[in-house]
């Protein structure tokens, strides 16, 4: 993991701390001193990861005419995995401290003198490395014997390659097309950290994405264009924070003749936000043992090679929440991409205890709210109304007024510039939608 400068190390701590505060994400299980690396989404941080999610599957899936969708099981026969090879080769190399016995991947550690230093105890001596199995074990049934152990699945990509033949019976596509699922897979991380970085209960969008075997490089690179587009357009990644890594060939998975890390620059470092890898015909030759795809015009019949972009939706909200943290003389603002906020706009009556104000400011807020997700405030003075919705990332703040009682206007003030200007009540839900690009 490269290291950033110090302008941003400190930045992990804020995030963390409006996290909890506003309630985007808690620590789980918190009250009773909770559950390490665990985290729960709280009333804003779901919603910013279901726009997340829900941007993402406008793009890549309703938008496209050559990807469906499905949404396999979490736990699945344990043949699947036997097949794939995560019970054999899904594993991370751990060294283990002789002093206190406890076991890390060797690049978490650091360094002194040319020798490894256990975060747990200081020591200084450590065993060989050996192979830890991340597949996260389980039981079905009443009994907790061999004949019943099954997994959570790592990696949402077999069930979309368990389904294929499905798939393809029933939607009748031709290759090239894809197969597309959000879902949450399980991993048993030995250093999980980085708050939501590195956890082992995480979320994943994902695409297999099935060609000919020729047309692979094209392929690919289409997919790599269309994930700059994605981080850059729809999430707001700034290009200069976003880099790509070519995993040499002694550290991609086993399935992969090439992959790319895209990285971003978190608090903590440059580290991988997504993955796109080139699977060749591996997971299909291991779930079919005769050829599942016959071509429609030739009746040829093969394995299909795959690529598969993959999205972390936990790191894309810890990334967007990163681009968007901006710390300016007077408050600290969200400068959320505008489909991805949590509210789109706020309305306030200016004074809590005029029912004139407050009678009409609701109309406002009923008539908005059918239309955007709006938060409604009346705590406290104007000033502390327009910080908490800055903190939040809140485009608009919409403020009825005494004058609008005469006019039939309010005030609408910018997140990003502060700037206000009047605006009719009867043309608010145009003007908002014109604004949301």
């Amino acid at each position: 993991m490269k290291k950033l400068d110090t302008k941003r190390e400190n930045l992990m701590g804020k995030i963390v701390s409006l996290c909890k505060r506003r309630g985007f994400i808690f620590p789980g299980s918190e009250i009773y001193g909770g559950l390490a690396n665990s985290w729960d989404y709280g009333p804003l941080g779901v919603e910013l990861k279901n726009n997340i999610k829900q941007l993402w599957w406008k793009r890549f899936v309703q938008n496209r005419d050559d990807v469906v969708g499905i949404d396999s099981a979490l736990i699945m026969n344990p043949k699947v995995w036997e097949a794939s090879g995560h019970l054999k080769n899904f594993s991370d190399a751990l060294i283990e401290c002789k002093n206190c016995h406890h076991r890390f991947r060797a690049d978490s550690l650091t360094m002194d003198s040319g020798c490894y230093v256990c975060t747990d105890c200081d020591g200084r001596e450590f065993a060989g490395a050996k192979d830890f199995n991340l597949m996260l074990k389980t039981f079905l049934g009443p009994s907790e014997n061999a004949a019943n152990v099954v997994y959570f699945r790592p990696e949402t990509a077999q069930g979309m390659f368990v389904d294929f033949k499905n798939v393809l019976d029933t939607s009748r596509k031709a290759i090239p097309f894809g197969v597309a699922q959000i879902g949450k897979a399980f991993r048993n991380e030995i250093t999980p950290g980085s708050f939501i970085f590195r956890t082992r209960e995480f979320e994943q969008m994902e695409i297999e994405y099935f060609i000919r075997k020729e047309n692979w490089e094209e392929e690919f690179e289409n997919w790599r264009k269309e994930m700059h587009n994605w981080m850059e357009k729809d999430l707001g990644l700034d290009r200069k924070h976003i880099h790509e890594l070519e995993v040499p060939d002694d550290e991609r998975a086993h399935y992969s003749k090439r992959t790319i890390d895209f990285e971003y620059d978190f608090p903590f470092g440059v580290n991988e936000l997504y993955g796109l890898a080139y699977r060749t015909d591996f997971d299909l030759k291991n779930h079919y043992k005769e050829p599942p795809y016959k071509d429609p015009q030739t009746g040829e019949e093969f394995w299909p090679h795959v690529i598969e972009p993959t999205w972390g939706v936990d790191r894309s909200v810890l990334a967007v929440l990163t681009e968007a943290y901006n710390e300016e003389e007077s408050r600290v603002v969200l400068k959320l991409n505008q489909k991805l906020t949590p509210y789109k706009v706020a309305v306030f009556p200016l004074l809590a205890n005029k029912p004139e104000l407050v009678k009409t400011a609701k109309g406002v807020y009923d008539s908005l709210k059918t239309r955007f997700m709006t938060a409604w405030d009346d705590r406290g003075n104007i000033g502390k109304r327009y910080y908490s919705q800055d903190e939040i990332g809140t485009p608009w703040c919409v403020t009825i007024d005494f004058e609008s009682l005469e006019d039939e206007k309010v005030t609408v003030r910018d997140r990003d510039t502060m700037r206000q200007e009047r605006v009719a009540i009867e043309g608010l839900a145009e003007y908002f939608k014109s604004k949301i690009k």
